[in-house]
């Protein structure tokens, strides 16, 4: 394996940043993984001196037949390399009908390889639709805690319910995962979306916003290195509420940001003055980092700096769920950045969160669709929020880092959607620590037209510490937007409960993320029928 000099000196002896070589160099780390099949050490007679599985387990990425089992061996998570060996290690995975493993459906055995920290991604295949399964590992002489997880209804199947929960933004040192204890609780949940800011990149910042608990890793800058984005993925999955949500239910994970370096775009950093390459070595460690600790198939695994992500999930007909990336593949924020007037340079139709291949998977994925509910899960607001207005002047100002910063990509997509008459779009968002709930138009600032889909958007578990109930300014948001329904910017997460007749979204806060125990309300509740785009207040 390269370290990042070499990887600098021979990219910059091609000529500059080499995606050519990036793909050259990562073809061997994607078959890492299966060339420990077959090392002797695998065969080994492993013991641990402590608990390997600290981590927990997770699941993910269900379909009708098969899921992703994951868990990491680590019996020292905040040592260098877990307390592990550069060894690989056999790993027993165990699959169930039941909770006691009576009526055990599957068994087999993986490779948790030094090449990946030690992470194990199991794609279990042959399991029965939407049936609840029990699984656990063994490493030497060692048991993991137990894990739930599902499959999805088959594909022509039509459920009659569907409970899942979206989150994200959950800063480790701004707030305690209150949220995820309350989540817990709940036996109705079939399923977890997590829609970015996993984890943050910043500093053990002593003097951090809110700050309840620290950070590891460096004091004077943000993480760059792979062990230091492991260690920081580590530091957030040893919550117990987070890995015990994990192991309650299957998830599905995109990232946004913050999983590698704020408001990024593409391979181009928010700083002026960054090195290309470093950034794109930096990038790759991310990458990898995220992938090791999260419930994703092999399929995902990253090539170097680039990693798909954007995928689909079908629950039966009654909802297909397009998981999309608005990171890797858009082009820089226009007009610098930052709150900023809807100009020409916002207008640009080159300008992209999307990209093209992705744009052109969602367009085809959405004609062939024969859900009831059409769900994109996604990570920046789409409603065309002003925000503002330009001083001495009437015109308004938008987010250039959300959706009006490629304005005519996203009023395309809703004429689109509009004009193919896709049935009950839906928008899952996160990203910036508040509620929402917007009736979005294909162009917001017509509220005269007709509503095409409703965007329903997730507070930060944690980011930001403790909001408030009713913003200052309110009003007039709310006047200057008349496409917004609510509005709100405490913490929490969004309950949703989907049938063929009605959408429902329950907006869950917690009113003190700062201390133990905080309480837990449901603020706001909207529906979405079946046929009549825009939701409404129950």
């Amino acid at each position: 394996m390269f370290n990042e000099k070499e990887l600098s000196r021979i990219i910059r002896n091609e000529g500059g940043v080499s995606r050519r070589f990036f793909m050259a160099y990562s073809a061997a780390l994607a078959s890492l993984p299966f060339l420990g099949v077959r090392a002797s050490a695998a065969d080994r007679k492993v013991t641990f001196a402590s608990n390997p599985f600290t981590l927990g387990v997770a699941s993910g990425d269900p379909d009708a037949t098969s899921v992703v089992l994951w868990t990491k061996l680590a019996p020292k998570p905040t040592d260098p390399d877990g307390g592990m060996k550069p060894e690989h290690v056999k790993v027993v995975w165990e699959i169930a009908e039941d909770e006691k493993f009576t009526k055990e459906v599957r068994t087999g055995t993986s490779i948790a390889s030094p090449q990946l920290g030690h992470s194990v991604h199991v794609e279990v295949e042959g399991l029965k639709n939407d049936r609840w399964y029990w699984y656990r590992f063994r490493a030497g002489d060692a048991t993991s805690p137990i894990g739930r997880t599902r499959t999805l209804p088959a594909l022509n199947a039509e459920p009659e319910k569907l409970n899942f929960a979206f989150v994200s933004c959950q800063h480790y040192e701004q707030g305690l995962y209150t949220a995820y204890e309350h989540m817990m609780k709940d036996e109705n949940i079939d399923l977890v979306f997590h829609l970015g800011d996993y984890i943050y990149e910043y500093p053990n910042n002593p003097k951090a916003l809110a700050r309840v608990r620290a950070h590891s890793g460096p004091k004077d800058r943000k993480i760059q290195t792979l062990d230091e984005y492991r260690e920081r993925h580590v530091q957030y999955r040893l919550d117990p509420a987070l890995h015990g949500m994990h192991a309650k239910c299957p998830w599905f994970v995109t990232w946004d940001d913050h999983e590698f370096d704020n408001n990024y775009a593409n391979d181009i950093s928010e700083k002026k003055g960054v090195d290309p390459i470093q950034f794109l070595i930096q990038r790759a460690a991310a990458y990898q980092a995220y992938y090791e600790m999260m419930p994703l198939r092999k399929n995902c695994l990253p090539k170097g700096p680039d990693m798909k992500i954007y995928r689909k999930a079908s629950f039966g007909r009654l909802a297909e769920f397009l998981i999309l990336d608005t990171r890797q593949y858009r082009t820089d924020q226009p007009n610098n950045d930052g709150i900023r007037p809807l100009n020409e340079e916002a207008l640009k139709p080159t300008n992209t969160l999307l990209g093209k291949e992705q744009r052109g998977w969602l367009q085809k994925s959405l004609i062939a669709s024969q859900a009831e509910w059409n769900v994109l899960a996604q990570q920046v607001m789409m409603g065309m929020a002003q925000l503002g207005k330009l001083k001495d002047t009437d015109e308004g100002l938008y987010s250039m880092d959300q959706w009006p910063g490629a304005a005519q990509e996203r009023m395309d997509l809703m004429k689109f959607i509009q004009d193919r008459k896709v049935p009950n779009p839906i928008v899952l968002t996160g990203d910036i620590h508040s509620n929402w709930v917007n009736n979005l138009h294909v162009d917001d600032r017509q509220p005269d037209t007709p509503v095409v889909a409703t965007e329903f958007v997730a507070t930060s578990i944690t980011s930001g510490g403790n909001g408030i109930a009713k913003p200052k300014m309110l009003d007039e948001l709310l006047k200057a937007n008349p496409f917004i329904q609510f509005h709100n910017r405490e913490r929490g997460y969004v309950r949703c409960t989907v049938t063929p007749e009605k959408w429902v979204s329950d907006y869950i806060v917690v009113e003190d993320v700062l201390k133990p125990n905080g309480k837990v309300v449901t603020r706001e509740s909207f529906v979405v029928e079946s046929g009549k785009p825009g939701a409404k207040k129950i």
